[in-house]
């Protein structure tokens, strides 16, 4: 039984503009029946994809240790330290990497894309894999060295790519293919955050479009195999730490409050990566373009270190709650400009972690206002705010709740004000007619 989202499906097919932008409402005209051979395929998919994100995130944290000069302790404590020079001269070299990284693999691979939502939605799942897997490489790197990019992108990218591969050499059909890149790239994602659930969510409901079973079921192999094989390298504990949240009043109303909030803060997210987008360099514009941004960012991160890297040193202090009012109005309004500005440049990256960075700022900074009328947990208040903007911003409301859920390990308490949240959320954003920030980054036809 298909629980696509069937309503959108037709008004898709029928018009020409609304919706239309968003590939992922559409559901498949065909579920593919899964065979003995394909699931042999799902089984290869989930391994190589485990050992792409293990192999990735190596990468990223040698990036970074080298960048920063550090052994141990986490990445912002490291930024901090480094002094504020060294910190424009470290997103100036990401910046000048990002340009000659993308200028090579274009030398090395003739032109066309490496991009997850383009392959999926447009080229029947093709993904060329020197080019992905170099995009990668550069991606996390650059990531590391401190770009205001997530690392998703890397490891989403690997997975995708080597299912297509795979796809490629068994000479499987274009529906099957197309399910195994959506797989991939799920899984990619979901060994990286230790996030086996919500990566099979991502792939059913950001990458498909539809709730199946039968789509469930290879969906859920590939991320648990994933994050199984993932586990001999990255760590198993929860990406994000908090003390215990308990249930409260407090939360459920704060949560019906945020909703439409967060979803009109999404709303403008994903209308500013649609114009940073549409704006990308071309040509050897594109050498130089990263360098003058990056640069920029770097002369940002001199009074706010904590704009460097992808968010998660942002969420994990309004965990924590802290982040003093005024940083957390500063850091709401230049996170998403730094990262939407290293996008526009022409620099390979994610938009996830940001998105949870921008929806935690939002919680929190609301939060603190919230707690002088009505007292209540500020990681509670953080986390609310985070799955709200990132359920709207992604379209995807089960995979935001269930992913925030598995990030941080608290379901008793929070559950019923994610839900509320979330589904505020997704109303404004619905009613405003809004793409996912995945669907606005699909080249113009």
């Amino acid at each position: 039984m298909d629980l696509g989202r069937g309503g959108d499906r037709g008004r898709n097919k029928a018009t020409g503009g609304g919706t239309s932008a968003q590939p992922n409402l559409i559901d498949p005209a065909d579920v593919p029946r899964l065979s003995a051979r394909l699931w042999v395929l799902v089984v290869v998919t989930g391994v190589l994809a485990g050992l792409a994100g293990a192999a990735l995130m190596a990468l990223l944290h040698g990036a970074a240790h080298l960048t920063y000069s550090y052994g141990s302790g986490d990445f912002l404590t490291a930024v901090e330290r480094a002094g504020a020079p060294r910190r424009v001269v470290a997103l100036a070299a990401a910046g000048a990497l990002a340009g000659i990284g993308w200028w090579l693999l274009r030398w090395w691979t003739g032109p066309g894309g490496s991009e997850v939502s383009t392959a999926l939605w447009r080229d029947e799942g093709h993904l060329p894999l020197r080019r992905s897997l170099g995009t990668a490489v550069v991606s996390v790197v650059i990531v590391g060295m401190g770009a205001s990019l997530g690392r998703e992108a890397a490891p989403r990218l690997a997975g995708a790519a080597l299912a297509s591969w795979l796809s490629d050499r068994a000479r499987i059909d274009t529906a099957h293919r197309r399910l195994l890149a959506a797989c991939g790239a799920g899984a990619g994602l979901a060994s990286v955050y230790n996030v086996p659930l919500g990566g099979a969510l991502m792939t059913l409901e950001v990458m498909l479009g539809v709730l199946s079973l039968r789509l469930a079921l290879p969906a859920l192999a590939t991320s648990c195999i994933a994050t199984a094989v993932s586990w001999t390298v990255l760590p198993t504990g929860p990406t994000y730490q908090l003390s215990g949240v308990a249930l409260s009043a407090s939360l459920a109303v704060f949560a019906v409050l945020i909703g439409p909030l967060a979803g009109l803060v999404a709303v403008g997210w994903v209308r500013m990566i649609r114009i940073a987008y549409e704006r990308r360099p071309a040509g050897r514009r594109r050498l130089v373009a990263p360098l003058l941004v990056f640069t920029a960012v770097g002369a940002l991160a001199v009074p706010y270190p904590q704009l460097l890297g992808n968010g998660k040193d942002i969420v994990q202090l309004t965990l924590g709650a802290q982040l003093a009012a005024p940083t957390l109005v500063a850091l709401l309004f230049l996170k998403p400009i730094a990262t939407a500005g290293s996008l526009g440049s022409g620099a390979s990256g994610g938009l996830f972690t940001p998105t949870l960075a921008t929806g935690a700022l939002l919680g929190s900074l609301i939060g603190q206002g919230w707690t002088h009328a009505w007292p209540g947990p500020a990681a509670g208040f953080a986390v609310i705010g985070a799955a709200a903007v990132l359920a709207a911003a992604m379209q995807a409301p089960v995979a935001a709740v269930v992913m925030m859920l598995e990030l941080t390990r608290t379901i008793d308490a929070l559950m019923v004000p994610l839900l509320l949240a979330v589904t505020g959320a997704m109303l404004v954003s619905r009613s405003l007619d809004t793409p996912s920030i995945y669907s606005v980054r699909l080249p113009a036809q």
